[in-house]
Protein backbone atom coordinates (compact mmCIF):
# COMPACT_ATOMS: atom_id res chain seq x y z
CA UNK A 1 0.00 0.00 0.00
CA UNK A 2 1.78 3.14 -1.04
CA UNK A 3 -1.61 5.51 -0.70
CA UNK A 4 -2.27 5.50 -4.78
CA UNK A 5 -5.62 5.03 -6.69
CA UNK A 6 -4.39 1.77 -7.41
CA UNK A 7 -3.12 0.58 -4.37
CA UNK A 8 -6.42 1.32 -2.88
CA UNK A 9 -7.96 -0.76 -5.18
CA UNK A 10 -5.69 -3.51 -4.69
CA UNK A 11 -7.06 -3.81 -1.05
CA UNK A 12 -10.76 -3.75 -2.06
CA UNK A 13 -9.44 -7.04 -4.05
CA UNK A 14 -7.19 -7.99 -1.14
CA UNK A 15 -10.04 -7.63 1.28
CA UNK A 16 -12.49 -10.02 -1.14
CA UNK A 17 -9.74 -12.84 -1.39
CA UNK A 18 -9.47 -12.87 2.15
CA UNK A 19 -12.94 -12.92 2.96
CA UNK A 20 -13.43 -15.78 -0.04
CA UNK A 21 -10.25 -17.51 1.22
CA UNK A 22 -10.74 -17.10 5.19
CA UNK A 23 -8.14 -16.09 5.66
CA UNK A 24 -6.34 -12.96 7.65
CA UNK A 25 -5.17 -10.08 5.57
CA UNK A 26 -1.92 -8.18 6.38
CA UNK A 27 -0.98 -4.69 4.68
CA UNK A 28 2.12 -3.51 4.34
CA UNK A 29 4.38 -0.53 3.57
CA UNK A 30 7.06 -0.21 2.19
CA UNK A 31 9.38 2.40 3.47
CA UNK A 32 12.51 2.58 1.02
CA UNK A 33 14.05 6.17 2.61
CA UNK A 34 16.27 4.70 5.30
CA UNK A 35 17.99 2.99 2.40
CA UNK A 36 19.00 6.03 1.37
CA UNK A 37 19.98 7.44 4.26
CA UNK A 38 17.55 10.30 4.40
CA UNK A 39 16.26 11.77 7.97
CA UNK A 40 13.09 10.34 8.44
CA UNK A 41 12.44 11.37 11.37
CA UNK A 42 9.88 15.29 12.52
CA UNK A 43 12.53 18.10 11.99
CA UNK A 44 13.85 19.71 15.00
CA UNK A 45 11.61 23.16 14.19
CA UNK A 46 8.47 20.64 12.88
CA UNK A 47 5.66 19.93 14.27
CA UNK A 48 6.13 16.35 16.66
CA UNK A 49 3.73 14.41 14.38
CA UNK A 50 5.95 15.17 10.83
CA UNK A 51 8.60 13.56 9.28
CA UNK A 52 8.31 10.99 6.62
CA UNK A 53 8.00 8.23 9.16
CA UNK A 54 5.07 9.65 10.66
CA UNK A 55 3.70 10.38 6.86
CA UNK A 56 3.87 6.14 6.15
CA UNK A 57 2.25 5.53 9.59
CA UNK A 58 -0.59 8.00 8.44
CA UNK A 59 -0.49 5.89 4.91
CA UNK A 60 -0.54 2.20 6.60
CA UNK A 61 -3.43 3.71 9.17
CA UNK A 62 -5.63 5.27 6.26
CA UNK A 63 -5.00 1.53 4.47
CA UNK A 64 -6.01 -0.68 7.55
CA UNK A 65 -9.04 1.29 8.09
CA UNK A 66 -10.18 0.81 4.18
CA UNK A 67 -9.45 -2.92 4.72
CA UNK A 68 -11.18 -3.57 7.96
CA UNK A 69 -14.22 -1.99 6.27
CA UNK A 70 -14.22 -4.32 3.59
CA UNK A 71 -12.90 -7.21 5.14
CA UNK A 72 -15.63 -7.40 7.09
CA UNK A 73 -15.14 -11.07 9.38
CA UNK A 74 -11.38 -11.01 8.71
CA UNK A 75 -8.53 -10.50 10.71
CA UNK A 76 -6.25 -7.62 9.05
CA UNK A 77 -3.23 -6.55 10.66
CA UNK A 78 -0.53 -3.87 8.76
CA UNK A 79 3.26 -2.89 9.05
CA UNK A 80 5.48 -0.41 7.62
CA UNK A 81 8.90 -2.40 6.33
CA UNK A 82 12.13 -0.86 5.51
CA UNK A 83 12.87 -2.00 2.19
CA UNK A 84 12.11 -1.09 -1.29
CA UNK A 85 8.54 -2.52 -2.44
CA UNK A 86 9.35 -4.97 -5.17
CA UNK A 87 11.82 -6.41 -2.79
CA UNK A 88 9.53 -6.36 0.44
CA UNK A 89 6.64 -8.03 -1.11
CA UNK A 90 9.18 -11.16 -2.37
CA UNK A 91 9.98 -11.72 0.96
CA UNK A 92 6.26 -11.36 2.34
CA UNK A 93 5.04 -13.87 -0.64
CA UNK A 94 7.42 -16.68 1.20
CA UNK A 95 4.49 -16.56 4.22
CA UNK A 96 1.06 -15.49 2.10
CA UNK A 97 -1.17 -17.89 0.13
CA UNK A 98 -1.50 -14.40 -2.40
CA UNK A 99 0.22 -11.20 -2.93
CA UNK A 100 -2.38 -8.73 -4.36
CA UNK A 101 -0.57 -5.51 -6.11
CA UNK A 102 -1.91 -2.69 -7.95
CA UNK A 103 -1.04 -2.21 -11.79
CA UNK A 104 0.87 0.99 -11.18
CA UNK A 105 1.63 3.01 -7.93
CA UNK A 106 2.80 6.46 -7.19
CA UNK A 107 6.04 5.74 -9.01
CA UNK A 108 4.64 4.64 -11.76
CA UNK A 109 4.84 6.45 -15.31
CA UNK A 110 1.43 7.23 -16.80
CA UNK A 111 2.73 5.66 -20.29
CA UNK A 112 3.31 2.78 -18.60
CA UNK A 113 0.84 -0.29 -18.73
CA UNK A 114 2.46 -2.44 -15.94
CA UNK A 115 4.64 -0.50 -13.19
CA UNK A 116 7.64 -1.85 -12.38
CA UNK A 117 7.08 -3.07 -9.02
CA UNK A 118 4.39 -5.39 -10.18
CA UNK A 119 6.20 -6.77 -12.60
CA UNK A 120 9.00 -7.53 -10.61
CA UNK A 121 6.88 -9.19 -7.67
CA UNK A 122 5.27 -11.64 -10.18
CA UNK A 123 8.65 -12.55 -11.32
CA UNK A 124 10.03 -13.04 -8.46
CA UNK A 125 7.24 -13.87 -5.76
CA UNK A 126 7.52 -17.32 -3.72
CA UNK A 127 3.30 -16.92 -4.58
CA UNK A 128 0.67 -16.47 -6.95
CA UNK A 129 0.31 -12.86 -7.19
CA UNK A 130 -3.11 -10.65 -7.87
CA UNK A 131 -2.75 -7.78 -10.08
CA UNK A 132 -5.29 -5.10 -9.97
CA UNK A 133 -6.25 -3.98 -13.68
CA UNK A 134 -8.92 -4.07 -15.68
CA UNK A 135 -13.15 -4.75 -14.64
CA UNK A 136 -14.00 -7.50 -12.34
CA UNK A 137 -16.82 -9.07 -14.84
CA UNK A 138 -19.73 -10.94 -13.24
CA UNK A 139 -18.41 -13.92 -15.23
CA UNK A 140 -16.31 -17.21 -15.48
CA UNK A 141 -12.49 -17.29 -14.05
CA UNK A 142 -10.78 -17.89 -17.37
CA UNK A 143 -7.02 -19.98 -17.10
CA UNK A 144 -4.90 -20.86 -19.81
CA UNK A 145 -3.43 -23.80 -20.03
CA UNK A 146 -0.81 -25.89 -21.89
CA UNK A 147 0.54 -28.65 -19.75
CA UNK A 148 3.65 -26.67 -18.39
CA UNK A 149 4.61 -26.61 -14.53
CA UNK A 150 3.31 -23.41 -14.49
CA UNK A 151 0.36 -23.72 -16.36
CA UNK A 152 -0.33 -26.95 -13.56
CA UNK A 153 -0.19 -24.61 -11.11
CA UNK A 154 -2.11 -22.04 -12.52
CA UNK A 155 -5.03 -24.47 -12.73
CA UNK A 156 -4.83 -25.01 -9.24
CA UNK A 157 -5.27 -21.53 -8.52
CA UNK A 158 -8.10 -20.89 -10.77
CA UNK A 159 -10.29 -24.18 -9.56
CA UNK A 160 -10.02 -23.12 -6.02
CA UNK A 161 -10.61 -19.31 -6.93
CA UNK A 162 -14.06 -20.63 -9.41
CA UNK A 163 -15.16 -22.87 -6.95
CA UNK A 164 -14.63 -20.55 -3.89
CA UNK A 165 -16.41 -17.91 -5.77
CA UNK A 166 -19.04 -20.29 -6.94
CA UNK A 167 -18.37 -18.87 -11.10
CA UNK A 168 -17.73 -21.19 -13.59
CA UNK A 169 -13.62 -22.21 -14.51
CA UNK A 170 -13.28 -21.89 -18.37
CA UNK A 171 -9.43 -23.95 -19.27
CA UNK A 172 -8.21 -21.92 -22.70
CA UNK A 173 -5.66 -24.00 -24.39
CA UNK A 174 -3.96 -21.88 -27.24
CA UNK A 175 -2.09 -23.99 -30.16
CA UNK A 176 -0.47 -22.77 -33.73
CA UNK A 177 1.49 -26.28 -34.43
CA UNK A 178 1.49 -29.53 -32.77
CA UNK A 179 3.72 -30.09 -29.55
CA UNK A 180 7.34 -30.83 -29.16
CA UNK A 181 8.13 -34.09 -27.55
CA UNK A 182 11.45 -33.43 -26.45
CA UNK A 183 14.45 -31.86 -28.01
CA UNK A 184 15.66 -32.29 -31.66
CA UNK A 185 11.82 -33.26 -32.11
CA UNK A 186 11.21 -33.10 -35.25
CA UNK A 187 8.00 -31.09 -36.11
CA UNK A 188 5.84 -31.93 -39.57
CA UNK A 189 5.33 -29.28 -42.12
CA UNK A 190 1.63 -30.53 -42.95
CA UNK A 191 -0.77 -31.82 -40.18
CA UNK A 192 -4.69 -32.12 -39.90
CA UNK A 193 -5.77 -28.68 -37.91
CA UNK A 194 -9.03 -30.33 -36.50
CA UNK A 195 -7.51 -33.60 -35.93
CA UNK A 196 -5.00 -31.89 -33.66
CA UNK A 197 -7.66 -29.69 -32.69
CA UNK A 198 -9.29 -33.27 -31.22
CA UNK A 199 -6.18 -34.65 -29.67
CA UNK A 200 -5.62 -31.32 -27.96
CA UNK A 201 -9.31 -31.01 -26.21
CA UNK A 202 -8.50 -35.17 -25.47
CA UNK A 203 -5.00 -33.76 -23.20
CA UNK A 204 -6.88 -30.76 -21.88
CA UNK A 205 -9.83 -32.77 -20.83
CA UNK A 206 -7.76 -34.80 -19.36
CA UNK A 207 -5.88 -32.67 -17.41
CA UNK A 208 -8.86 -30.94 -15.75
CA UNK A 209 -10.51 -34.10 -15.03
CA UNK A 210 -8.66 -34.09 -11.22
CA UNK A 211 -9.91 -30.91 -10.88
CA UNK A 212 -13.58 -31.75 -11.55
CA UNK A 213 -12.87 -35.12 -9.02
CA UNK A 214 -11.78 -32.51 -6.45
CA UNK A 215 -14.34 -29.84 -6.89
CA UNK A 216 -17.60 -32.17 -8.16
CA UNK A 217 -19.61 -29.20 -8.26
CA UNK A 218 -17.57 -27.07 -10.32
CA UNK A 219 -18.71 -26.26 -14.13
CA UNK A 220 -15.83 -26.56 -16.02
CA UNK A 221 -15.49 -25.59 -20.01
CA UNK A 222 -12.99 -26.15 -22.44
CA UNK A 223 -11.65 -24.14 -24.85
CA UNK A 224 -9.65 -25.04 -27.98
CA UNK A 225 -8.17 -22.44 -30.37
CA UNK A 226 -6.06 -22.64 -33.04
CA UNK A 227 -4.36 -19.47 -32.33
CA UNK A 228 -1.64 -17.31 -30.37
CA UNK A 229 -2.30 -17.70 -26.62
CA UNK A 230 -1.82 -13.97 -25.48
CA UNK A 231 -4.24 -12.47 -28.28
CA UNK A 232 -6.56 -15.39 -27.35
CA UNK A 233 -6.52 -14.88 -23.01
CA UNK A 234 -6.63 -11.17 -23.66
CA UNK A 235 -10.01 -11.88 -25.51
CA UNK A 236 -11.38 -14.12 -22.82
CA UNK A 237 -10.52 -11.51 -20.32
CA UNK A 238 -12.85 -9.10 -21.48
CA UNK A 239 -15.98 -11.40 -20.31
CA UNK A 240 -13.96 -12.61 -17.28
CA UNK A 241 -13.77 -12.11 -13.31
CA UNK A 242 -10.52 -13.23 -13.15
CA UNK A 243 -7.81 -14.37 -15.44
CA UNK A 244 -5.13 -16.73 -14.15
CA UNK A 245 -2.16 -17.83 -15.78
CA UNK A 246 1.29 -19.50 -15.45
CA UNK A 247 4.38 -17.35 -15.28
CA UNK A 248 6.00 -19.00 -17.82
CA UNK A 249 4.76 -21.82 -20.46
CA UNK A 250 5.88 -24.50 -22.80
CA UNK A 251 7.27 -22.36 -25.18
CA UNK A 252 9.41 -19.58 -22.78
CA UNK A 253 13.25 -19.67 -22.70
CA UNK A 254 14.51 -21.06 -19.58
CA UNK A 255 16.90 -18.22 -18.60
CA UNK A 256 13.55 -15.74 -18.63
CA UNK A 257 11.42 -15.57 -15.24
CA UNK A 258 8.55 -14.09 -17.55
CA UNK A 259 7.23 -15.54 -20.90
CA UNK A 260 5.84 -13.50 -23.62
CA UNK A 261 2.60 -14.71 -23.03
CA UNK A 262 2.32 -13.99 -19.05
CA UNK A 263 3.56 -10.42 -20.38
CA UNK A 264 1.14 -9.59 -22.94
CA UNK A 265 -1.45 -10.66 -20.30
CA UNK A 266 0.09 -8.47 -17.59
CA UNK A 267 0.01 -5.33 -20.10
CA UNK A 268 -3.61 -6.20 -21.80
CA UNK A 269 -5.87 -8.08 -19.45
CA UNK A 270 -8.95 -6.78 -19.06
CA UNK A 271 -9.69 -8.10 -15.77
CA UNK A 272 -7.81 -8.70 -12.56
CA UNK A 273 -4.92 -11.16 -13.59
CA UNK A 274 -3.60 -13.63 -11.46
CA UNK A 275 0.23 -15.02 -12.16
CA UNK A 276 1.55 -18.65 -10.58
CA UNK A 277 5.15 -18.59 -10.07
CA UNK A 278 8.35 -20.21 -11.66
CA UNK A 279 8.71 -23.01 -9.01
CA UNK A 280 11.93 -21.80 -7.20
CA UNK A 281 14.40 -24.81 -8.30
CA UNK A 282 14.78 -26.75 -11.41
CA UNK A 283 11.56 -26.89 -13.39
CA UNK A 284 10.31 -29.79 -15.16
CA UNK A 285 7.68 -28.99 -17.99
CA UNK A 286 5.93 -31.66 -19.83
Amino acid sequence: MDGSADARRAIGLAAAEARVRRRPLRVVHAFVWPLLRVDVDPPPAGPPEGGLRHQAERILAAALAEARAEADGVRVDGEVVDGQPAAVLCRESRDASLVVVGDRGLGGFTSLLVGSIAMQTVSYAHCPVLVARGTEHPGPVVVGVDGSTTSRQALAVAAAEAAARGAELRAVHAFRHPRSSGPGDMMPLVYDTEALRAEEDRRLAETLAEWQERYPQLPVIRRIAHARPAPTLIEESAHAQLLVVGARGRGGLAGLVLGSTSQAVLHHAQCPTVIAPVPHGPAQDG
